[in-house]
């Protein structure tokens, strides 16, 4: 199922990294919130523009999936104008979207994208499709404008370590989402699916993955429905189905026990009325509806109908309670090589803001060099001897260098700063038992 994931990362001064991220998952938000904030792929684009726009964000990333909805980017952003922008475009109530929301700075949030990445935040726990939406995300962000060299290198790090997470443990064995999650449900409530026909709406990886799975289980017949019939008929090849038109849902139901449904359309598909009608050709024989889009497919008012079992995302939480368990001992495992790589990057973050500091150290030493290979070369000329003029050079170079770190220095020891004192002296090269001794 598509995860629906905005992320994001700034900068701010008096941080290590300066990230932060903000979202909502299905751990915190209803399926009605998460539909709110719901984008259309088609839309992506502007959206990302628009948000950079409000939010001052000089890099930002929207990973869009049913279960999340999490913004990541870089530059500094005035919270309260994120949450008002998004309770305002997606006419939202401001505390209903506060209190849902949850947020990482630093290496809370890089780890954070790494456990998302690698199927740890999932409902289904160690589900494979979510690297590939972030992965989507990326590049949405890239074609967007929105993606710059910092959340490029974030990313990068973030698919190297759900990589890996992949090949060192056993999240992957096995492989669950929450398409066999249905399945798994539908083969509860119909014991026997070889008897049954079942309708498919949508032709996305999703209905595929389902599709797939059913024909494992034998399903006797399967029905591909889709906004494009070209596609539907791509699928159902694929499957041994048949493909129809989306108009052609309301005879294709009369037909179906099993319906499950995963588009990306704005309304809902399927009505009350139109069940209903089906529920008659059908001479009210049970239908098992399954909901997995966000946005929902299928109208809320369906679940009141007799003989119709509807359910959402949400209620496939319950069916995938035992597939978390058998993936635990992984997950911990997965868990430590997240941590391991959360701790390198910082590392990678600190020695690039060390390189930055030496570089600049060494431009300006370089260029008090020059100045006094300058007045060296200007007093050979005018004859002084060669020996005075490399003791002057040597002595005004010493002079230079040594200027700023003394004034420091002895700033530290008026202030009683012991520890900025020991490590400077570490800084310099200082022998401390010498100095020691000195004092003794």
């Amino acid at each position: 199922m598509a995860d629906f994931s905005i992320g994001l990362y700034l900068v701010s001064s008096g941080r290590v990294m300066g990230l932060w991220a903000w979202g909502i998952n299905h751990k915190t938000a209803s399926v009605r919130l998460r539909e709110k904030l719901a984008l259309p792929a088609e839309s992506r684009a502007d959206v990302l523009r628009e948000a950079q726009h409000r939010t001052g964000l000089q890099e930002l990333v929207i990973l869009s999936t049913c279960n999340r909805t999490e913004i990541y980017g870089q530059g500094e952003v005035d919270e309260a104008a994120l949450l008002h922008w998004l309770a305002d475009s997606r006419q939202l109530s401001l505390h209903e979207l506060s209190h849902a929301a949850y947020q990482w700075t630093d290496a809370a949030a890089v780890r954070h994208m790494m456990r998302v990445a690698a199927g740890l935040d999932s409902m289904v726990l160690g589900e494979p499709q979510i690297l590939g939406q972030m992965k989507v995300a990326y590049q949405e962000a890239h074609t967007a404008g929105t993606l710059g060299h910092y959340l490029d290198q974030v990313f990068q790090q973030v698919f190297a370590c759900a990589k890996q997470v992949r090949s060192e443990t056993a999240i992957g064995i096995n492989p669950v989402s929450v398409g066999f999650a249905a399945v798994t449900l539908a083969r509860q409530i119909f014991s026997r699916l070889e008897s049954c026909t079942a309708l498919l709406v949508g032709a996305g990886e999703t209905i595929e993955l389902v599709g797939r799975h059913l024909q494992e289980q034998g399903v006797r017949q399967l029905i591909i429905a889709n906004r494009t019939l070209h596609k539907a008929k791509t699928l159902a090849s694929q499957l041994n189905g048949r493909a129809v038109a989306l108009e052609d849902i309301p005879m294709a139901l009369g037909e179906s026990d099993i319906v499950f449904s995963s588009t990306a359309s704005t309304l809902p598909l399927i009505g009350k009325g139109m069940v209903e009608r089906a529920l008659q050709v059908r001479r009210y024989r049970p239908m098992l509806m399954v909901d997995m889009a966000v946005p929902r497919d299928i109208e809320a008012e369906v679940a009141d109908l007799d003989d119709v079992f509807l359910y959402t995302v949400d209620d496939l939480e319950h069916v995938i309670a035992d597939n978390r368990k058998a993936r635990a001992e992984a997950a911990e495992a997965a868990e430590v090589i997240i941590e391991a790589r959360t701790v390198d990057f910082l590392r990678q973050v600190r020695s690039l803001d060390a390189v930055n500091t030496i570089r600049h150290w060494r431009a300006q030493v370089e260029d008090w060099r020059l100045q006094e290979m300058e007045r060296a070369q200007q007093l050979l000329t005018q004859g002084t001897v060669p020996a005075e003029v490399l003791d002057r050079m040597s002595r005004a170079l010493m002079n230079k260098i040594l200027h700023h770190p003394t004034v420091a220095l002895r700033q530290w020891a008026a202030a009683g700063k012991t520890e900025a004192l020991e490590l400077g002296a570490e800084m310099l090269g200082i022998d401390t038992s010498i100095r020691s001794n000195q004092r003794d």
